[in-house]
């Protein structure tokens, strides 16, 4: 009988690191040392997923690598690693690295974005940014810590205040990398809703009618938008989610070929492995066997 593909996924859910997931408050902020978690688990933190919740790492001294997906980003202090909630990563750290993980909600970050657009940049993607001035994040870091710490009169503002300037100042050091995102407009705001849809149904054969419909726009508008905001079509970001996420199955688990196809809503195990050695160039198993020899935990 083929396992239910309600299952729970590949790469563990948490709130934060080995926490049980739970709904973050709306203004959800957290601040802790990077070895609070990273020291007791011998400074390699495995990959998981935090559905709702963004992090900034600053990293003031040691270094190591990210695993974000399927790729390595190698990092040294100090610098900032930017980790987009939904994205599945984990942590090699050198011994001693010193630094401080930052974790805000979705939610606040949204709102935080009503107020400066610009910062919805700095999420899209994963990133390591080196910091050629670390003292003014340095600064902003420490301030944010004793606000956090402390009860004094106007403790909301203050806390928002330095958490602003460190997020400006990850951006600013993102866009320097990569040159500044244009603004969005329309097609830009359905493709990002569009792009939420897929999240919540990749794991079902849906047509992109039933999309559309859910969207209240017709089929060409939308592929209309992905084309000119996403340079593709809306099926290719239909299979581009679905593959990322059987790479993540073969990683992260330890499910045969026909029970990962199977928890990914395929209902031929056959049809699965033409489907991801088309969009890989490689099958199912030559994949986990070259990437997977790391899988648990980060490079």
């Amino acid at each position: 009988m083929a396992p239910d593909s309600s299952q729970l996924p590949a790469v563990p859910h948490f709130f934060l690191y080995g926490e049980a997931p739970r709904d973050a408050d709306e203004r959800f902020l957290h601040l802790e040392a990077l070895d609070d978690r990273s020291r007791p688990n011998r400074w390699t933190i495995r990959p998981h997923v935090h559905s709702d919740l963004h992090q900034v790492l600053h990293v003031a001294e040691g270094g190591g690598a990210m695993r974000a997906e399927a790729e390595a980003l190698p990092f040294a202090g100090p610098c900032l690693l930017a980790v987009p909630a939904g994205t599945a990563h984990g942590f090699r750290f050198a011994d001693a690295t010193v630094g401080v993980v930052l974790t805000l909600s979705d939610r606040y970050l949204r709102d935080l974005c009503r107020r400066e657009p610009d910062l919805a940049a700095l999420f899209r993607a994963p990133a390591a940014l080196p910091l050629p001035e670390p003292g003014p994040v340095a600064e902003a870091v420490a301030e944010l810590a004793r606000e956090l710490a402390w009860g004094l009169p106007g403790r909301r503002g203050a806390i928002e205040a330095h958490l602003m300037l460190l997020l400006v100042a990850a951006l600013r050091r993102l866009e320097a990398a990569r040159g500044p995102a244009p603004p969005p407009g329309p097609q830009a705001l359905l493709a990002a809703r569009f792009r939420e849809a897929v999240e919540t149904h990749h794991r079902r054969d849906r047509p992109l009618a039933a999309y559309a419909r859910d969207l209240g726009v017709t089929e060409a508008r939308l592929r209309a938008a992905c084309r000119t905001a996403a340079g593709t079509s809306p099926a290719r970001m239909i299979r581009e989610r679905r593959l990322l996420e059987a790479k993540r199955t073969l990683l992260y688990s330890d499910l045969s070929i026909a029970e990962a196809a199977y928890s990914l809503g395929f209902a031929d195990p056959a049809y699965f492995s033409r489907f991801f050695t088309k969009g890989t160039g490689e099958c199912p198993r030559a994949f986990r066997d070259r990437r997977g020899a790391d899988r648990g935990e980060a490079p």
